[in-house]
């Protein structure tokens, strides 16, 4: 806390700090930055000593609650020993026994750990990877990416590309050609002819996958990103059969098939990868946010063994690298994380208690600005509408007004962090710590249920 005397924090971080993805102009206007000082649990604390409920788990990654003190041990105690250490041509024993560890946590034969520091860079290492990999193996002309409209990938200027959202994409064109755009699986909004059946409408999407690889050319087509539950939009699951078909279309096309986890990962969905929960494998995953629970930066990029293969041999080298890719202090505390998944058992926690959940969230929908409420494991998103008959959803002016006029500093100033979020359609996004329980479910409904009511009655 600031001295007596002091300039306030607010003051000072608007003087320098440049926070990322906001708009500074309010806090230049007389609006109050909160200033978090301290977490413990499902809740944080401001500099002001109010609580507040942490309704998204920070940024989808504090899976297992705030203020562990093991996993701060964990980080001093390596600190110690050894603080920092590359992994370019040499190893040290921490993120040796963490490739050790992801890999026998990974599906199938997904065991070679290329370290990043974020998720965003797991991802343009994946891509990098890919369009190598096929260099190597006779088939250079591999290189685009198809991913799904309203997708969110990373800010590195590759991940931005596969990102499918133009306004975040605009500012920084142009950006690397060869990524190409397909459905994503909202059922809510499913095309009339499928909107009744579920198993179709999964087809339907995964179909225009291959329709994209035969427009472009097989010979042009290197992978297929995704999330196996979408974040970005509002929580879009995979209807039944719907990557089980996208896997036998990459397979019949030579595509590597890559399941970005970067959020669905370390039991946001109820496993360690929730692709081994919908049963099928990838030859890609990315990683990061609860690979750590947030304590310390760290991503991965897991990848099947016959993608390595070619580095095995002559002077073949994947050129690529970040300098805190498999930092010993983040492994260390990665290590430790995932102790704690085992001794709580917090991925069957997520599967005992989603429907709970789910429950509890669902009562909401009798409220007249609720048209959908959508995911599933600790990972939810609620669309707000116009109109529940016809599905009428806000104008780009009217969300803005909603959603960041209004519900955010609404849900904030009564206790709950959670996310607004214009990407697509106007939607509220819940994903607590994996040790959330029906306390915490009731408190984040109740707030939910005030804010929205009151929502409807202003717009």
């Amino acid at each position: 806390m600031n001295t007596a005397g002091e300039r306030s924090y607010a003051d000072r971080a608007r003087d320098h700090l440049w926070m990322h993805f906001t708009r500074h102009s309010p806090y230049f206007d007389g609006e109050e930055l909160p200033i978090i000082v301290k977490g413990d649990g499902c809740y944080f604390w401001d500099e002001n000593g109010k609580r507040y409920l942490d309704g998204i788990a920070s940024l989808f990654n504090v899976q297992v609650g705030h203020g562990r003190e093991e996993l701060a041990q964990a980080a001093a105690t390596q600190a110690r020993e050894l603080a920092y250490f590359p992994v370019w041509g040499v190893a040290h024993p921490r993120a040796i026994e963490l490739a050790e560890r992801v890999a026998s946590l990974a599906p199938g034969d997904l065991n070679r750990i290329f370290f990043t520091g974020s998720g965003g860079e797991a991802v343009e290492s994946a891509w990098k990877l890919a369009k190598q990999y096929y260099k190597l193996t006779g088939k250079p002309t591999k290189h685009k990416v198809i991913s799904r409209d309203v997708a969110y990938h990373g800010t590195p200027h590759g991940a931005l590309s596969l990102t499918g959202i133009s306004a975040a994409k605009i500012p920084f064109e142009p950006l690397v050609p060869s990524s190409i755009r397909v459905p994503n699986t909202n059922f809510y909004r499913a095309p009339e002819h499928v909107a009744d059946d579920l198993f179709a409408f999964g087809q339907y999407a995964a179909n225009r996958i291959a329709e994209a690889i035969e427009y472009e050319g097989p010979d042009s087509v290197c992978a297929v990103i995704l999330e196996p539950v979408q974040n970005s939009g509002g929580c879009f699951a995979p209807p039944p059969g719907y990557l089980e078909r996208v896997r036998e279309i990459c397979d019949q096309y030579d595509v590597l098939l890559i399941a970005d986890e970067t959020i669905t990962s370390f039991g946001r969905i109820g496993d360690y990868f929730a692709m081994s929960r919908f049963g099928v494998t990838p030859d890609i995953i990315t990683c990061a946010k609860g690979l750590t629970s947030g304590y310390s930066p760290l991503g991965a990029m897991i990848a099947h063994e016959r993608l390595f293969e070619p580095f095995k041999h002559g002077t073949n080298t994947f050129l690529h690298g970040f300098t805190w890719g498999g930092h010993p202090t983040s492994a260390a505390v990665a290590l430790a994380n995932l102790d704690i998944f085992e001794r709580e058992g917090l991925n069957q926690r997520v599967k005992d208690n989603e429907a709970l959940f789910l429950q509890h969230l669902n009562t909401l929908r009798d409220l007249p600005i609720v048209g959908d409420v959508r995911g599933m494991g600790y990972f939810y998103g609620i669309e707000l509408v116009k109109d529940k008959a016809t599905k009428e959803t806000f104008s780009e002016e009217e969300s803005e007004r909603l959603l960041r006029g209004f519900v955010s500093k609404a849900m904030f100033a009564n206790g709950l962090y959670c996310r607004s979020d214009d990407r697509g359609d106007p939607v509220v996004q819940v994903a607590p710590a994996l040790i959330a329980g029906e306390e915490q479910f009731e408190e984040m409904t109740q707030i939910l249920r005030s804010v929205l009511t009151e929502a409807w009655n202003i717009i």
